[in-house]
């Protein structure tokens, strides 16, 4: 039998996957922080509507991850060491308490979960053939499930919508640090091996305090990059701003 869209759920298709190419490329950097978005210009390489990539421009700009000037149009969030350090922050403490309340409500399913979500992400391959020092695509995504699965039990829409929030914008920086060449002197797998087992044995101050030590060793490592390119004058390529707002 041939299912029939209506003109309505056509558009919302349309606008979603505008939506989803427009966010990933903002996430990867393919669009860098701060470029300006033209509308017509995404149009047409996009090959999507104006009105869908307006309405995509307006659910992005409502995720922080776009800014929208009335003079100036749409343009990339820019990204700033004062505001990785302060994201850092909040997203340990809005994270732990996600995993907190995971631990408290989450039953035998949410341990399976867990669980299966850990496998995949080790047995992911993470080095992408194109690029030694990024990983593949395969591998974020299963990264991003495991970390998402760690909160799913919280219980709480609200706080798993923050959590999401967060976790999107600090992947953008995560991301720009291996752009600029970054390459983690660390052993990942153990560290979520690490938190997976103080989750499962219920270690909750165990638990949290691994999962605040995970993102503050990340956001070191990329602040470190960000000093490394700025000595070697490779702003333009880091993209970073200092705390003013100027480039670093």
């Amino acid at each position: 039998m041939a299912i029939f869209m209506s003109k309505d759920q056509m558009r919302k298709s349309l606008g979603l996957r505008a939506y989803e190419k427009l966010r990933d490329d903002v996430l990867t950097c393919k669009l860098a922080p701060g470029e300006r978005m033209n509308i017509n210009e995404l149009c047409q390489e996009m090959g999507f509507n104006l009105s869908a990539v307006r309405e995509a421009l307006s659910k992005l700009t409502s995720e922080g991850l776009v800014q929208a000037d009335p003079k100036r149009g749409f343009n990339v969030a820019p990204i700033s060491l004062a505001e990785l350090r302060d994201l850092t922050s909040v997203r340990i403490e809005i994270e732990n308490l996600c995993l907190r309340r995971s631990i408290a409500f989450g039953d035998v399913n949410w341990e399976a979960a867990v669980i299966a979500a850990f496998h995949i992400m080790t047995n992911t391959s993470q080095t992408d053939p194109a690029n030694a020092i990024l990983a593949t695509g395969d591998w974020w995504s299963a990264h991003a499930a495991y970390h998402r699965t760690l909160c799913i039990a919280c219980n709480s829409p609200w706080l798993l919508r923050l959590r999401d929030q967060l976790f999107a914008q600090s992947e953008r920086y995560r991301i720009l640090g291996a752009r600029l060449g970054r390459r983690d002197r660390r052993d990942v797998n153990r560290e979520h091996q690490d938190i997976t087992d103080a989750v499962l044995a219920r270690d909750v101050d165990r638990a949290t305090g691994l999962m605040a030590s995970h993102f503050e060793l990340t956001s070191k490592m990329l602040l470190d990059a960000s000093e490394s390119a700025a000595r070697e004058s490779n702003l333009d390529q880091a993209t970073f701003v200092n705390d003013t707002g100027s480039p670093s």
